[in-house]
Order: C-alpha cells, then sequence, then structure tokens
C-alpha cells in the first residue's frame, strides 16, 4: 500500500551507524514534512540456523526487537516531535529495504554501512551497496562514526557526461534546508586546453545555476595529485580537506553488464569516504545527459 506522506526509511540494527542515521533525519523529516519509518530486517535462516532451529525462539526475538523498535520511536517522537512508524520483516535485508522504501513511497532512504569483518572491513556491506545501486529514490549512507549535526559544507563531484539536473536541484533543495555552501567540484587528469575550458564553462554555469536558487556555491577544478590516483580517491581527499559533511553523487551504472552494481567511480567514493554520501540514481535513462538547468 503506496503512503500518501513523506516518509524517510531507515533500517534499523541499533548499531552506532544506524543511529547516526536516525539523528541525521531529524532535520530532513521536519523540511520534508516527513514521518520516519525504522525498518528492523530479521534475516531469512541459513543452514547454520536450521541446524539450531529447535532451540531458536524466533518469535520471543522478534518480540524483543518490535520492544526496542517501539521503545526507540516513542522516545524519538517526544523528543523531536516527528512520527514514527515501526516495520519488522523476515527475509533478505536489501530486498526487504527495498520492499518496504517502494510500499510507502520512501522520500529518501538513510542507512548504515557496516562493512564486512577482515581485509574488507573498511568497505560498505554488500546490503547498502545493493539498495543504492537499486532503490527509487536518494540513498545516504553513513559509514564513520562522528558526524556533526547539519550539513555545512556539501560536495558535488561534476563531470562532462554524469551531471542531472536532478542532483543539481536536490543540492539547493538540501543547502536551503541546512544553510549550506555547495562545493562544486571537478577532477582534472588532463591539461588539453579544449577540456579545461569545457569544464570551466560548465562549472560556472552550475555555481550560477546554484546562486541564483538563493544556496552559496564556490567551484573548483582539482588536479590529480599521482597520474595513478583515482577519481573517486581524488573527490573522497577533497572532501575531508574541506570538511565535507556530504557527498552527492550520481550512480548510473557504467555499463548494462552490470545490472547490481554502480559505477566504479560511485562505488569507490562510497567505500572511501567516511562523511555520508548521498546516492541519487538517475529517474530516467537516457543516452545522453541532460544539462543541469
Amino acid at each position: 500500500m503506496k503512503s500518501n506522506v513523506n516518509q524517510i526509511l531507515i533500517p534499523m540494527d541499533f548499531s552506532d551507524q544506524a543511529l547516526i542515521a536516525l539523528d541525521q533525519s531529524y532535520n530532513l523529516a521536519q523540511f520534508y514534512n516527513a514521518e520516519i519509518t525504522l525498518l528492523y530486517v530479521i534475516e531469512e535462516s541459513g543452514a547454520l540456523s536450521r541446524i539450531f532451529a529447535k532451540s531458536f525462539d524466533e518469535a520471543a526475538m522478534k518480540k524483543e526487537i518490535e520492544d526496542k523498535l517501539h521503545e526507540l520511536a516513542k522516545e524519538t517522537e517526544k523528543k523531536k516531535k516527528i512520527k514514527v512508524n515501526t516495520v519488522v520483516a523476515r527475509g533478505s535485508v536489501y530486498e526487504k529495504i527495498l520492499e518496504v522504501s517502494d510500499m510507502i513511497s520512501a522520500k529518501m532512504i538513510i542507512m548504515g554501512s557496516n562493512g564486512t569483518v577482515g581485509v574488507r572491513k573498511r568497505f560498505i556491506g554488500s546490503n547498502a551497496l545493493r539498495v543504492v545501486r537499486e532503490a527509487g529514490c536518494p540513498v545516504i549512507t553513513i559509514k564513520g562514526k562522528h558526524h556533526r549535526e547539519g550539513c555545512k559544507n556539501i560536495v558535488m563531484p561534476i563531470d562532462l557526461s554524469k551531471e542531472t539536473r536532478e542532483k543539481v536541484n536536490k543540492a539547493i533543495e538540501l543547502g536551503k534546508l541546512y544553510g549550506s555552501t555547495i562545493r562544486v567540484v571537478s577532477v582534472l587528469f588532463t591539461l588539453d586546453e579544449f577540456v579545461v575550458n569545457k569544464i570551466t564553462r560548465q562549472m560556472d554555469q552550475v555555481k550560477s545555476f546554484i546562486q541564483k536558487g538563493g544556496v552559496k556555491c564556490t567551484a573548483e577544478m582539482i588536479k590529480a595529485i599521482k597520474g595513478d590516483e583515482s577519481l573517486a580517491q581524488a573527490i573522497v581527499d577533497y572532501s575531508s580537506k574541506v570538511d565535507a559533511d556530504l557527498i552527492m553523487i550520481m550512480t548510473q551504472q557504467e555499463s548494462d553488464t552490470t545490472p547490481l552494481f554502480v559505477g566504479s567511480t560511485a562505488q569507490g567514493i562510497i567505500n572511501g569516504s567516511d562523511i555520508p554520501v548521498m546516492s541519487i540514481v538517475p529517474s530516467t535513462k537516457r543516452d545522453g545527459f541532460a544539462s543541469p538547468y
């Protein structure tokens, strides 16, 4: 059933990142006049859990989770005067997040992105990546543990091929909400005069458009420090340098042969950044990408 009320969906597992995601949602919920929906997904039982099925009381576990969610919702409603709904579902984590997001017509998903253990500990979890790739609404992923309240600086990378109106307009929305400065940035891997001039013109147009929207904006071109430095790493490094609170990217896939993954640059930014990342999938597929104005 579709919701007639704006909804912000927050997958909740009570981890540090999930609780930070909830904290980060308050201003957005008030801005969009939205309710918050907390979703806990009980993962499908695997082979190991089937072995111990007789000693596993799923009903009791579900009741405990529901009680914790209700307590968190009640506390949030009391402090922030925001309506909070709770849902407990059973199944694949990313599938249930996408299913509930669609069911409530979520305006946005804000989620912690705990990575796996061991050598991949610093990387975003596979569930979060799948949600980013397949969600029909913007997704903010949060990997680090310390974030300021509000959003003073928003970094918005652009290039000659992947900029769309959707990302610019969303940045203006958030900039007005938080009184942010939007920092438009483009990373140069060439000194070709034609390319540099074309990017410069586009950046000036984007900056002018954002300023006309009533939001402070800067525009800067940076050179990759090393020839082998990735675009993603350059953007993450720049965002840290300017003390950004949010990085806003588009996540169109680079090839139709990779339907379950975001493009390598987007994935690199999401994986490499402890700064929250807002990922926006273009709502309309195009052969080319429209001007952001």
